[in-house]
This record gives C-alpha cells, structure tokens and sequence, in this order.
C-alpha cells in the first residue's frame, strides 16, 4: 500500500484542481436575489407591532410540506458548522480560500430565502421555528466526526481525519441537499415555493460538481487513502439536520412521502456519484484498497435491500390509510 499523504501535501497536490473548479463554478452560477423569491404581498404584522401572532389556520402547508421546510431550513441555518469545517479542512489560502468564502456566501442565500418565505406566508410557527433554529446552532454540527464512526481509531492511530473525509462528505451531502429540496418544492403545491426551492437546489447541484472532482482527483492521487475516506463516510452517512428538534419525526414524514427515502439517497446520491469516479471499475487499487472496496460494495446490497423492506413497509401503511380514508368517507 502507498503512503498516506498528509493533509498539506493533499492540499497542494490537488490546488490546481480547486483553482480550475472555482473557476468553472464561477462561469456557470447564476447571481440571484432571495427577495425575488418571496411574495412579500402576503406578509403582515405579527401582534409586537400592533398585528396578529401565527395560528395554525393561517398556513397552507400540510403535514409533510411543514416538516420537510423546516428540516431544509435547519439545515441550511447550521451553516457556520460547515464552514468551519470547510475552512478547517481546506484553509483559508489560494483557491481553497476562495472557495471557502464564495461557497458560504451562496448557502447563505438559501436560509435567507426560505425563512423569509415561512414567514411571509405564515407556512409554519415562526417561534417555534426560532426556538429550533436557536437548539440546532447551540449544538452544532461536525459532519465528518459524526459520519465517520472509526474516527475514534483513526485519531488514536494517529491517521488524520480531514479534507478526504471532508469532500467525500458534502459531495454526498449536497446531492443529498439537492433531492430533499427539489422534493420539497413539489410538496409544497405552492408554485413560488416551488419555483424557490428548485432555484436552491440548482445551486446545491454545482456545489456537488465542485466537491466531487476535488474527491475524484483524489481518488486518482491516492486510491486507496480516498477509498478508505469514501467507505468511511458512505457506511456512516447522516444528514447534516441529524440531531436537530423533531428530525427523526420530520425524517419518517419525508421518507414516507417520498421526499428522501433510503431508495432515493442510494439510487439518486451514493451510485451515480461512485459510478462517476470508477470506483467499481478501477484498477489502480492495492490488496488493502481492494478490501475496502468489498466493505462498500457488501454495505451498498446491504441498503439495497434495507430500501426494498422499508418500501414494502410504506406500502401497506399508506394502503391502511387509504382504506381509512375510504371507509370514513363512505
């Protein structure tokens, strides 16, 4: 097995590649305005300012609408966890540095975005939303530690957990980011939120481009040492709203209507971004390499199967409901 590289020769052996994808994002983004994604016409005052607090009434989201907004909200609210993750891992210099500071800025539009929306349309309870948002960014948020269940080896043998770890995570993370909102957009049945969240989405589509060649030119720098980063983070992969106020709740509600299922993250996230880095093509792997690729490809038929139970379980729940609905109805 090659030597690891460490996190400075990594960073300067891949520079040229972040230069060259700063730059193409650079080309391809569209600037846009998150005001001119919120219709302002519906908004009022609430009672501080001599109007009327929220009530439930006043919303035109469902169940499922509501806990997938506020889910991608939470999400996109705990973005300085990511950044110092970000510029922790990638530094602060040359184009790394410059990713680091146009990437934040562009995710922050997405909070500013949908809060303002919620709060316009009085889609959910915005104090409640607060109390949340308040909860999950106290607590924090470290992707790679909490994905990686060998940190505690890793660190204890001395191998550094860092900029492998970090790409290999939000480029599934981004993806990931990138279904449940453009998801979340249909079941809003509200074509301005629709219209907001796939704008949102698009964004999260070229962040990913942007990480998975940083991860892919590492898979040809280091095979194995970013193999070894890749199987750790897809075997112990969690959404970056894990731990916030009701996610396991709002999570069941979004993989039972079909907002981010496990069929979704392994058939629309893991697969299409492993096929384009070769993983199960390539042959540039050693023995050890080669035993982390069966670890992965034994998890994946694992999830396979998971999805296919969990499907068959959400079948016959919604058949039970339908049919609850019909005999109430008749």
């Amino acid at each position: 097995m090659a030597r690891e590289l460490t996190q400075i020769e990594l960073l300067r052996e891949l520079e040229t590649v972040a230069e060259d994808n700063v730059n193409r994002h650079l080309k391809t983004a569209r600037d846009w305005n998150p005001h001119d994604y919120v219709p302002w016409d519906d908004g009022q005052n609430f009672a501080a300012l001599g109007g009327v607090d929220y009530d439930p009434e006043q919303s035109k989201l469902d169940e499922v609408a509501k806990a997938a907004m506020i889910t991608n909200l939470l999400t996109e609210d705990n973005l300085p966890s990511y950044h110092r993750v970000i510029a922790d891992n990638f530094s602060m210099d040359s184009a790394w540095g410059h990713w680091v500071g146009r990437w934040t800025a562009e995710e922050n539009r997405h909070g500013i975005a949908m809060r303002d929306y919620l709060v316009v349309t009085r889609g959910v309870d915005p104090n409640a939303l607060e109390e949340a948002r308040m909860i999950h960014m106290t607590n924090g948020y470290d992707p790679i530690l909490a994905a990686a269940d060998r940190a505690d080896e890793m660190l204890a043998n001395g191998e550094e957990i860092g900029l492998l770890h970090s790409v290999a995570y939000v480029t599934f993370q981004e993806l990931a980011t990138r279904v449940s909102h453009r998801n979340t957009g249909k079941a809003c049945n509200d074509p301005i939120a629709d219209r907001m969240l796939q704008r949102i989405a698009a964004d999260e589509n070229l962040h990913m481009i942007f990480y998975r060649n940083i991860c892919g030119a590492g898979m040809d720098i280091s095979p194995d040492q970013t193999l070894r980063a890749v199987t750790d983070i897809v075997t112990n992969f969690q959404m970056p709203g894990a731990g916030m106020p009701n996610f396991r709740r709002h999570g069941v509600l979004m993989a039972k209507h079909g907002i981010y299922d496990l069929r979704q993250h392994l058939e629309e996230v893991i697969q299409p971004v492993l096929r384009k880095w070769n993983v199960f093509e390539r042959n540039d792997f050693s023995p050890a390499g080669e035993k982390t690729r069966e670890e992965l490809a034994t998890f994946l038929d694992q999830l396979d199967k998971d999805a296919t139970r969990f499907e068959e379980m959400r079948d016959r729940a919604l058949a039970r409901e339908a049919a609850k609905r019909e005999k109430k109805a008749s």
